[in-house]
């Protein structure tokens, strides 16, 4: 592993003023003037000038409600989240207040269809508990000897490899789709897990394999595995299986669930499909959000003497929107939402349990500061960026600080994510399946002026 990387450092110290010239000419041939975007009416990110996403499919998977007719005219309001026609937050109140087993209810509701009955949700626990195995020496031969510092494309790699490993591997009928979603749901927190523990143990040669536990649920398996120990408190695994609820699903038009429809149209495998999706989730801009949140809080918390003073958190905040702090982008991390303007419903159903937590993990003054900048963000964003539509906390502003109380490695944050999502890829990819269309292909209008070509001889 150490010999080859360094066989490509030496070849890329070797060609590197070469690479920058030729980057140069990518640079100077591939640069158009963004006023064209709107000169040719063209929806840049599949949005509208308002922001407002381009329909481009039909689902019953999920909904995102953001604003409500009042005397004829649309008005936001605060966000809703709709799982199958049932409000996320309604679900989350109907748990038994004792059990950590919320994931695996709403991953049947949005593979299936419908609330399991609790015979029904036995038995799918149960099917999850086999599929929680890996085939024979896939550690070993997979994960551990090429360990990566990436947990996200360890991940991805892992999933592609799982290909080899499969005698129906391209079979696309929805039986063989479903039993290969099933086995990646349950595997992926398995992976993840291990896939850390890998390149961990590379650098402090610190290594535990803890097997999953059959009786128990995602969360709890996940912390189970995670832990020397294996021992976490109930609230802890509450607390998780709730953050994995909401991070299940979030409508078709998120960057990877769009990814999933996109490739799984093509007629492609699942392996490849829900690969493709995870390479979407790993961007900053989509699933890396909540590892921002939590290293901005980091340098605030330095750098505000008192996180009680709201002039002074308020003059912080002030600074980044200036490019003076964190990390110089101007962006609050944690704050605002494609869609959502008044309340991201995530945030807001989220917030009693990492209230919950806090208390229990004795880090209530943190809590406060992530509250005061809850509140005075949108103030400071708004009277700074001119903005008079709603900003407001998202789930990432909160799920972040949820996992470093948990004392989860942020190398797993994004990779937690997409523990989560695979729910819904597997929802959305099955239902590209059943009403399988056209293969998904937009249109890009060139701008480049037809030319006569020059032989060789006369350049």
């Amino acid at each position: 592993m150490a010999d080859g990387i360094r066989f490509i450092e030496k070849i890329q110290g070797d060609l590197m003023p070469e690479i920058r010239k030729y980057a140069e000419i990518c640079k100077d041939n591939t640069n158009f003037d963004p006023a064209l975007y709107t000169k040719y009416n063209v929806k840049r990110g599949l949005r509208d000038l308002d922001g407002k996403g381009v329909l481009t499919g039909l689902t019953e998977i999920s909904e995102i409600r953001q604003n409500k007719i009042i005397d004829g005219k649309t008005v936001p309001c605060d966000g809703k989240l709709f799982y199958r026609g049932y409000n996320v937050e309604d679900i989350i109140a109907g748990f038994p207040e004792d059990s950590s087993f919320g994931f695996e209810e709403v991953t049947y509701l949005l593979l299936f269809g419908n609330l399991p009955t609790k015979e029904q949700l036995e038995e799918f626990k149960g099917i999850l508990s086999v599929y929680r195995a890996l085939p024979d020496t896939f550690v070993r031969d997979v994960i551990m000897k090429a360990p990566n510092s990436d947990m996200m494309n360890a991940l991805a790699k892992s999933v592609l490899t799982l290909h080899s490993y499969d005698n129906q591997a391209n079979d696309i009928t929805i039986e063989n789709v479903l039993r290969q979603s099933l086995q990646l749901i349950a595997e992926f927190p398995m992976i993840s897990v291990y896939a850390y523990h890998a390149y961990n143990y590379v650098n402090n040669h610190n290594l535990f394999i803890h097997h999953p536990d059959p009786n128990k649920s995602t969360a709890e398996n996940i912390l189970l595995m995670l832990r020397p120990d294996k021992k976490y408190s109930a609230l802890e695994a509450k607390v998780l299986d709730i953050a994995l609820v909401l991070h299940a699903e979030h409508g078709g038009g998120n960057n990877s669930t769009f990814t999933t429809h996109v490739v799984t149209s093509s007629g492609t495998d699942t392996y490849s499909a829900i690969a493709a999706a995870l390479c979407s989730l790993k961007g900053p801009k989509h699933g890396g959000a909540n590892v921002k949140v939590c290293g901005m809080f980091e340098e605030m918390k330095k750098a505000v003497k008192d996180w009680h003073d709201e002039d002074e958190v308020s003059a912080y905040l002030e600074k980044i929107l200036h490019k003076e702090a964190f990390d110089r982008s101007g962006l609050i991390y944690g704050m605002g939402h494609a869609v959502y303007s008044i309340s991201d419903p995530r945030a807001r159903v989220f917030r009693q349990f990492v209230v919950q937590l806090a208390k229990e993990k004795g880090m209530m003054e943190e809590y406060a500061l992530y509250e005061n900048v809850e509140k005075l963000a949108p103030i400071v964003i708004g009277r700074e960026r001119n903005i008079y539509k709603g900003v407001s906390a998202n789930i990432d502003f909160y799920s972040g600080f949820v996992y470093s109380m948990l004392d989860l490695p942020p190398d797993l944050y994004t990779p937690l994510f997409a523990i989560a999502r695979i729910s819904g890829w597997s929802a959305h990819r099955i239902e590209e399946l059943i009403n399988a269309g056209k293969i998904i292909r937009p249109a890009y209008m060139s701008i480049m002026p037809e030319r006569s070509y020059i032989s060789m001889n006369d350049r």
